[in-house]
């Protein structure tokens, strides 16, 4: 059986989950992976009415649509940042930003990740996505001189925001997953390994695997599925184009996506450098069989159209492994 084709639906939290719904599913999606904000999927209501889950499973019944995974990676980017500015005043609720005191953030924010781990729980979902923000990506051009010191010790404060967190995902039996991308603890392969040793390779935390954060790194994103077989817990198709031109940075120079000046910007699935092939290969080594999560993101492209045929892409590209040598049928009896 094929892999369920979902979509993320944290690029449409303009839209209420009812009329997303329906559009996914006329999309061709199977299911959402629906995020926690908008009104998709909200952890305090989650918990506190009786009647909130049941709706969301009611609508997604509704249209024929399955929900594998919820995420809630605006909050958790909050947990662990080493400055606390508004631009998380933007993408937190008051109830969260309370008088914007960095300390304050930060605890009420691993709180609610806790919360989201019993919301989901309470949804019948084993998975959240998320950010888990870090104490140590404005250190990463290691000047003005960063000693390993002061490197291991975010790493350490990492691991001590984020172990309470995930000691209640393990209690509850849900796994986290991480998406590593710059900006966040883990970014790459040698930062994922540095993440689970200062984790004490904790069982609940893994990975949301990304390909596209990984293409602009210029690494090979199968790598990474590989090297961390065992902890893929979920899996977004996103692509994105690199567009060095002997001009432009692979750093971004500060413009913003959808500037055609960029060294590198998201495109739609199947536009970019994204290799499916390697990708669904390595996923199927590691035995993956789990959602495929397409998050849209393309700044020049209709996203209505760019979903549906990201939808038919994904599924005419994913395959399941053979059974069977290719060559058995020459052995002689």
């Amino acid at each position: 059986m094929a892999r369920p084709v979902t979509l993320f639906t944290g690029q449409w939290a303009d839209l209420p989950i009812e009329t997303l719904a329906e559009k996914a599913k006329s999309f061709g999606y199977d299911g959402l992976e629906l995020a926690c904000w908008g009104d998709h999927f909200e952890v305090d209501k989650a918990l506190e009415d009786d009647n909130y889950i049941q709706s969301r499973k009611d609508i997604l019944e509704k249209h024929g649509l399955k929900c594998y995974a919820i995420s809630n990676h605006l909050v958790g980017q909050c947990v662990a940042e080493a400055f606390i500015d508004e631009r998380h005043r933007d993408i937190l609720p008051d109830r969260l930003w309370g008088d914007g005191d960095a300390d304050g953030v930060r605890e009420r924010s691993a709180e609610e990740m806790k919360k989201t781990a019993e919301a989901a729980k309470a949804f019948g979902v084993d998975v959240v996505n998320g950010f888990t923000g870090s104490p140590v990506w404005h250190l990463i051009y290691r000047f003005p001189p960063t000693t390993d010191e002061m490197i291991d010790a975010g790493y350490k404060e990492f691991a001590d925001r984020w172990i309470p967190i995930l000691d209640v995902y393990k209690e509850l039996g849900i796994k986290f997953a991480l998406e590593a991308h710059p900006g966040e603890i883990a970014y790459d392969i040698y930062t994922g390994e540095k993440t689970l040793e200062a984790l004490d390779h904790h069982e609940s935390f893994g990975f949301n695997f990304d390909p596209s954060h990984f293409i602009h790194q210029l690494f090979d994103p199968a790598k990474f599925i590989d090297r961390f077989a065992d902890r893929i817990f979920h899996v977004h198709v996103k692509d994105s184009k690199v567009t060095l031109d002997s001009y432009s940075s692979i750093l971004g120079s500060h413009l913003n996506f959808g500037d055609h000046r960029r060294g590198w910007d998201f495109v739609s699935p199947g536009h970019g450098d994204l290799d499916i092939d390697s990708m669904i290969r390595a996923l199927n080594r590691a035995g993956y069989q789990g959602p495929l999560s397409v998050e849209w993101e393309d700044s020049g492209m209709d996203r209505e159209f760019g979903a549906t045929e990201s939808a038919a892409w994904v599924k005419k590209n994913d395959f399941k492994p053979s059974d069977v040598a290719f060559d058995a049928a020459f052995a002689e009896d």
